[in-house]
């Protein structure tokens, strides 16, 4: 596992919520206040990525505000990056002007600008208590982002939408860095922070028409990680090859094998795709509400319509035949 974890169920109710405003202002350096205070519930887990902070969080509405004065005591100079997942964020600028965030919806300030407020509210639950907001956040240094600030700064207390591109890429990989967390190793720490950089580059770089500025090293990541993610979404079609992917991706074909070899260790578009399509029918093969489904229709299903090709790939894949690991699967 990496990253340490609060749950507030482990401490005595009349702490809780001073033991998780301790931890979040910590990161974000803000004075924080809840009107659930005396029954409040929160979960947090903070994962440290070289230089780069993922928090994945859940609590009771609370605010938030950041004066001007505790900045200049205490200016780290990070970007932050709010990802809300439930529940609803108002930002009240110092200077002004208001925007709200939804679920889905992405936020980005930063530890040296102010702001009269920032709260989190939520839908209450159908006892009529407060419900939760929940989130993923992001701490970057400033010095470390290779989009220029001064463009930066024009994305500043706005709502951005993670909907598609390189915002949805984002997402989704916040939202599975957390759900992977207790099965990585501190040795990861270093290589997804890498990851999460490059990510966050991309996403600001594109909302802002300066990919130029990213170096060819993070567009070739964010482009593999996108060439995956569209695999992914596709294995259920036999016509999903080499060339049908680099045409989707406006590139030629020489350039996502260029591409990908680089980012997997050498190995191939096609190679890939096949171990994702019997990794995708093992899953199925082991899952007792399928034990009656031919094995080639399970097949087909994942992209590999010819039995002979399917059966020949798993073998050579596991050690074993379809048939002979369903039952072993399936025993078990």
């Amino acid at each position: 596992m990496i990253g340490t974890v609060f749950r507030s169920e482990d401490v005595p109710a009349d702490e809780r919520f001073d033991r998780w405003r301790e931890l979040i202002d910590h990161s974000r350096a803000n004075d924080t206040t809840s009107p659930h205070a005396a029954a409040f519930r929160a979960e947090l887990r903070v994962m440290e990525l070289g230089p780069v902070t993922v928090w994945r969080t859940s609590f009771s509405p609370a605010r938030f505000r950041r004066s001007s004065r505790r900045i200049r005591r205490n200016d780290p100079e990070l970007y932050h990056v709010s990802l809300l997942t439930d529940g609803g964020l108002t930002l009240a600028q110092e200077r002004g002007g208001t925007v709200t965030v939804g679920p889905g919806g992405l936020l980005v300030d930063s530890s040296w600008q102010a702001c009269a407020s920032q709260s989190y509210a939520s839908s209450p639950t159908a006892e009529g208590g407060p419900g939760i907001v929940a989130g993923v956040g992001v701490d970057l240094p400033k010095a470390l982002l290779p989009v220029p600030a001064h463009q930066v700064e024009r994305l500043l207390g706005r709502g951005l939408s993670v909907r598609s591109g390189t915002g949805a890429l984002l997402a989704d990989f916040l939202t599975g860095l957390d759900r992977q967390a207790d099965t990585l190793r501190p040795a990861d720490a270093p290589r997804l922070g890498t990851v999460t950089l490059d990510l966050v580059s991309a996403f600001f770089a594109h909302a802002l028409d300066a990919e130029a500025a990213l170096s060819p090293e993070t567009r070739h990541q964010v482009l593999a990680r996108r060439i995956r993610t569209f695999i992914q979404q596709h294995l259920p079609d036999p016509k999903l090859t080499p060339a049908a992917i680099a045409a989707a991706h406006h590139i030629s074909l020489s350039h996502l094998h260029r591409v990908f070899s680089e980012q997997s260790a050498g190995e191939t578009v096609a190679a890939w795709i096949r171990s994702q399509r019997l990794e995708r029918i093992r899953t199925d093969l082991a899952d007792p509400s399928l034990g009656a489904t031919p094995l080639h229709v399970l097949a087909a299903r994942w992209g590999m319509p010819s039995a002979s090709h399917f059966t020949r790939a798993f073998r050579a894949a596991y050690g074993l035949s379809p048939r002979d690991y369903r039952y072993q699967a399936l025993r078990a």
